[in-house]
């Protein structure tokens, strides 16, 4: 990249997590609501950090630090760095002030600026640019969080009028069918990927035919009037306890309302819509409404090899392939090898990207993961059969 494009981009990257999060209110950004959520205010110090911890700090000998506890409190898993504040106490981090993080993030971004304009050290290049993709997650992040706080407030407060994000409606319908055959996968090119998309290879696979469209309300309120949740045949038998033990009878933020179906949106509380795309389910669900159909998930081979013939991009689509490493895959030495390696155990994989995806930051290798169980972000789900 040129300095000039690198300076265009991380000023258009850090300005739009600011632009996320200009609809809030100053107590929006320090509820954690359930410790798998981080505050607001939380993502805008720690993708700050990061900056200032893997470039400021690494390549400028006398670069003077905004404040030295922010590395012990925006520090998220990176072990190597050192201590850090349990992710758990995320949300009591009440001081600094969020006018003090914003401080904090134009100091940043100031001394960034400053870099970028002198830069030549490739090195630094690349870590620029991993910086902004990991903000770019964060921004993704700092949506389904937002939801997530104001979405479990009593009132159901509204984020952004206009702002639903759960309307769209599928373009393509039938199925495709992908034949038998060898068929390469993983990141080829010299743009920009993560790790765990390297290692391209070549995978076999039987004929199947993948649907075009994905899951819709209606198609799930058929299956939870059919008794889905009830009936334990569906279930993976981790799924079927994940039922009992929550209870559970609908999607995230889902609300039975005098017989009627309504869903909590970014744009508060509304009707459900049955012709659009289903959203905020988990593996779990996905997997039990695929056995309801008589049908499978994809694997993450499929999926990748049948995506250049799909819309995909709204949701982020569970697949039934764990997260594992390609072959050759080895975790770069020191804190950035933690990115992503460290998390290849007990994730499945989702292909795609969805609603709440920053723009420039999806390709048909990127393998999102999550635990089963998760369904916070804005997930769906395509079949196979």
């Amino acid at each position: 990249m040129k300095t000039t494009s690198i300076r265009e981009a991380y000023h258009n990257v850090r300005k739009y997590s600011e632009q996320i999060c200009e609809p809030l209110e100053t107590e929006d950004y320090v509820p954690q609501p359930v410790p798998f959520v981080s505050p607001p205010k939380w993502h805008l110090a720690h993708s700050t950090w990061f900056f200032e911890t893997f470039i400021l700090k690494a390549f400028i000998s006398d670069y003077k630090v905004f404040n030295e506890d922010f590395s012990f409190l925006f520090n998220s898993y990176y072990n190597n760095i050192g201590n850090r504040t349990l992710r758990t106490d995320r949300g009591n981090v009440t001081r600094p002030t969020i006018r003090n993080v914003y401080a904090y993030r134009q100091y940043v971004d100031q001394c960034m600026l400053d870099f970028i304009d002198n830069l030549t050290d490739e090195t630094a290049i690349s870590l620029i640019e991993l910086g902004l993709h990991h903000e770019q997650q964060h921004q993704e992040l700092l949506v389904t969080d937002i939801k997530y706080i104001l979405g479990h407030n009593p009132l159901f407060p509204v984020y952004k009028e206009g702002r639903n994000l759960v309307g769209d409606q599928n373009q393509d319908f039938g199925f495709l069918t992908i034949p038998e055959g060898v068929y390469e996968i993983g990141f080829e090119g010299e743009d920009f990927c993560f790790d765990n998309e390297l290692g391209r290879h070549k995978v076999y696979l039987n004929q199947f035919e993948i649907s075009k469209s994905l899951v819709t309300n209606a198609d799930y309120i058929a299956f939870m009037e059919s008794g889905g949740y009830q009936d334990f045949n569906l279930w993976l038998d981790e799924g079927w306890s994940w039922v009992n033990e929550n209870k559970m009878q609908a999607p995230m933020y889902w609300y039975n309302i005098e017989g009627e179906w309504h869903y909590f949106t970014l744009s508060g509380l509304q009707r459900v819509n049955p012709d659009a795309i289903l959203s905020h389910i988990n593996f779990f669900e996905a997997s039990a409404f695929a056995q309801w159909k008589n049908m499978r998930l994809p694997t993450e081979f499929e999926w990748e090899t049948a995506s250049a013939q799909l819309n995909w991009g709204l949701r982020w689509e569970w697949t039934n392939s764990a997260y594992l490493p390609y072959p050759g895959f080895s975790k770069a030495a020191g804190a950035v090898g933690e990115y992503n390696g460290k998390f290849m155990v007990n994730q499945m994989v989702l292909r795609g990207a969805s609603v709440a995806t920053s723009p420039m930051h999806s390709r048909k290798t990127y393998r999102n993961f999550f635990h089963a169980h998760e369904r916070w972000q804005y997930t769906g789900i395509r079949l196979v059969k």
